[in-house]
């Protein structure tokens, strides 16, 4: 009977120890990214752009932040793309074609400010005390520039008497565009707080 007693007890130990080992599972790379993401102005928006980068950031804010400007760099590219095509249609009015020319030499500055800050987010890993707070205000001095062009692009077509139609979608795509810029730039900002302290001199 005590030999019996004593397997029974053996048995529910052994059952209680791997039950619990299994209350402690590996951390959802996809709740991090969505727990960055509430820090932003638009964070549905964030999660949405970033949940296929979960798996690659795998928590690291560095790799989150670079991944944000990833995505916004590809999105600038394209409306571009589309806001160049529009330009080059010969049946524009005067105005029409100068509230796109602007608009394309926006966005091509804005790609210009958006591809060095990708550059140089890769390389933050070298850099140390004063040099990575220094490397680091230049990539959120892009970005913001970038938001500025966006920005600076929308302001002119919304100023211009492009066709009605034409002028809400290039609106919307460049509203788009503006909102996960954005979110990029709150994202390296944060970044860059919580490393700042640990490069201080």
């Amino acid at each position: 009977m005590d030999k019996l007693l004593f397997c029974l007890l053996v048995l529910l130990m052994t059952v209680h120890y791997t039950t619990g080992a299994g209350t402690n599972p590996t951390p959802n790379p996809l709740d991090f990214v969505k727990t960055s993401c509430k820090t932003t102005l638009h964070p549905a928006l964030c999660v949405n752009c970033l949940s296929s980068y979960a798996g690659s950031i795998q928590g690291n804010d560095q790799r989150l932040a670079k991944s944000a400007i990833v995505v916004s760099l590809n999105n600038a590219k394209t409306a571009a793309a589309h806001v160049s095509k529009l330009a080059g249609n010969s049946n524009l009015k005067p105005g029409e074609y100068q509230a796109l020319k602007d608009c394309v030499n926006s966005m091509n500055n804005c790609v210009a400010s958006l591809t060095k800050s990708v550059q140089e987010l890769g390389k933050m890993a070298q850099f140390k005390g004063q040099n990575f707070v220094w490397h680091m205000s230049n990539i959120q001095t892009w970005v913001s520039s970038a938001l500025t062009n966006q920005n600076t692009c929308t302001g002119g077509l919304s100023d211009s008497s492009l066709n009605g139609q034409v002028k809400d979608a290039l609106n919307k795509k460049m509203t788009s565009v503006s909102q996960i810029t954005s979110n990029a730039l709150a994202l390296v900002n944060g970044f860059a707080m919580r490393h700042k302290e640990t490069h201080k001199p």
